[in-house]
């Protein structure tokens, strides 16, 4: 199953309220695995850069001046993206600025049935615990010293490895392969025959019963109480 974890970058929190997405990361999986393809984008926002917006991720104005507009280098991230499920983290913030770019320049939104949100997976499996992409590779081991700044790609490359460890870890991926490389649907396990033996008779003769009960009687107030006598 193929399947592109994405992030966004934008100037503000709103794009019915004028902020537009800057910047996309996208990372291909197949069964869960990074192929190592991988999207990244700058985009033209038409629009100043608010000091919020650049002290999260850096992104000024002027780096942005050259970059294209969105409309103008759609294509590409749609060929990339094509129709497989899409995993954010929070992911109806990224889907409203994605379909809103898409919207904005008259093409067909990305359907929410595709959507995959790892902040609700991460809520349903850890309840109580902090669930921020740092907070998440924090609990799974995963090296995150290089997140200076927020950036789409990367933070795109951190979820996939938290959308796994989410998922049920590398396990995942262990499962025994058929012919045409896909898991198969049924492992194969090697049984022995079993072997039933028939049950062992032990009979007690009767001279070890005699010393037994010899025995029994030699016990000076026994905590069983008394032996009867035969």
């Amino acid at each position: 199953m193929r399947e592109i974890v994405f992030d966004t970058e934008t100037t503000g929190l709103s794009f019915s309220g004028g902020d537009r997405m800057v910047e996309i990361g996208c990372v291909e999986m197949v069964n869960r695995v990074e192929t190592g393809r991988t999207f990244h984008a700058y985009y033209h926002p038409e629009r100043d850069m608010p000091v919020e917006a650049f002290n999260v991720h850096g992104l000024s104005q002027q780096f942005l001046s050259d970059k294209p507009r969105f409309a103008d280098a759609v294509e590409d991230l749609l060929d990339f993206v094509g129709d497989a499920p899409m995993i954010a983290h929070n992911a109806g913030f990224d889907f409203s600025f994605l379909n809103g770019e898409l919207t904005k320049c008259g093409r067909q939104i990305i359907h929410m049935k595709r959507m995959v949100d790892t902040l609700q997976i991460a809520r349903s499996r850890h309840p109580g615990a902090k669930h921020s992409l740092d907070a998440l590779c924090s609990r799974f081991g995963i090296d995150r010293s290089h997140r200076v700044l927020h950036g789409a790609l990367l933070d795109a490359q951190l979820l996939a490895q938290v959308y796994v460890e989410l998922m049920g870890g590398r396990q995942i991926g262990l499962g025994l392969l058929n012919a045409t490389g896909s898991s198969a649907s049924t492992p194969i396990v090697a049984q022995a025959p079993r072997v039933v033996r028939p049950p062992r008779v032990f009979a007690v003769s009767e001279g070890d019963l005699a010393a037994h009960a010899a025995f029994m009687k030699g016990i000076k107030d026994p905590i069983w109480g008394a032996v009867a006598s035969g």
